[in-house]
């Protein structure tokens, strides 16, 4: 499982014209069933993803296609997380079939 942290960088006044192409972009990362969760950073800070069923190297080209990381919108950073324990809602992270798959 991961967390990706998409913080506005010195591009941010950009963010509007490529806004349509990365509302397109995490639609498929929630068709392809990597997106679990998407949302803002306060305040107005970028956005963060908690990914799954992806490798790292799959996860950093599907980033690198965001047109926010391609124009510099955002810095990205990935962080990896190896789930140990969860609530019986969210049990199928653990499964070692979806861990890193």
């Amino acid at each position: 499982m991961f967390v990706v942290l998409l913080k506005f960088a010195g591009n941010k006044a950009q963010a509007g014209q490529f806004m349509e192409g990365h509302k397109q972009w995490i639609q498929r990362g929630f068709d392809d069933g990597v997106f679990l969760v998407v949302g803002s950073l306060q305040p107005n800070q970028g956005g963060g993803i908690v990914a799954h069923n992806t490798s790292l190297p799959d996860l950093q080209r599907r980033v690198n296609d965001d047109p926010f990381v391609a124009e510099q919108v955002v810095d990205v950073e990935i962080l990896e997380i190896t789930p140990a324990r969860s609530d019986p809602r969210l049990q199928f992270l653990l499964d070692p079939e979806t861990v890193g798959a």
